[in-house]
């Protein structure tokens, strides 16, 4: 990781990449992740639950690894990528975890959505056919009050049958 610039009134400088683009900004050095995507960045899709890493909401890829953005330091993420739930559709088009999601009524309320479908990108990327236990070991840190998990499994299952297209280069 560079040195960080230092601004106004001790306010730091960073640069990440974020879903595919060069992003930055002035940042105070407690301000989370989390709150430097939504707040700064606009990327909203980005939920704060428990903002203690429980729940798994903020879940977001940062250099690949899924992490929760409400206990990461936005200075720490200096130089890093990060993906967001935004980053998974391209041109406009959902992805196939994303359609797989819909198609198996994988949600209700949303609130857990971002994370669980972070969550769950990042192990069909590592493991393209996961079990139903490895699918259920992978989320287990991911909290969701309304569905009971079964069509959440289900539509990760349903990704992982899919074949990629052409041009889909996300799970």
């Amino acid at each position: 990781m560079a040195e960080l610039d230092v601004g106004p009134q001790g306010s730091l400088t960073i640069r990440l990449e974020v879903n595919g683009e060069e992003a930055g900004g002035a940042v105070e050095g407690r301000t989370t992740l989390a709150d430097f995507l939504r707040d700064q960045l606009g990327l909203t899709g980005t939920h704060l639950g428990c903002e203690h890493g429980v729940c798994g909401a903020c879940t977001v890829l940062l250099d690949s690894l899924p992490t929760r953005s409400c206990l990461v330091l936005a200075a720490s993420a200096d130089g890093c990528r990060v993906e967001t739930v935004e980053g998974l559709a391209r041109n406009g088009q959902l992805s196939r975890l994303q359609r797989a999601m819909w198609d198996n009524h994988g949600f209700q309320c949303g609130f857990c959505t971002p994370g669980f479908l972070i969550q769950a990108a990042a192990l069909l990327e590592d493991n393209p056919t996961p079990t139903e236990a490895e699918v259920r070991h992978a989320l287990s840190g991911n909290l969701c009050r309304c569905t009971g998990y079964e069509s959440i499994v289900r539509g990760v299952l349903a990704a992982a049958e899919v074949p990629e297209q052409a041009g889909d280069e996300s799970p």
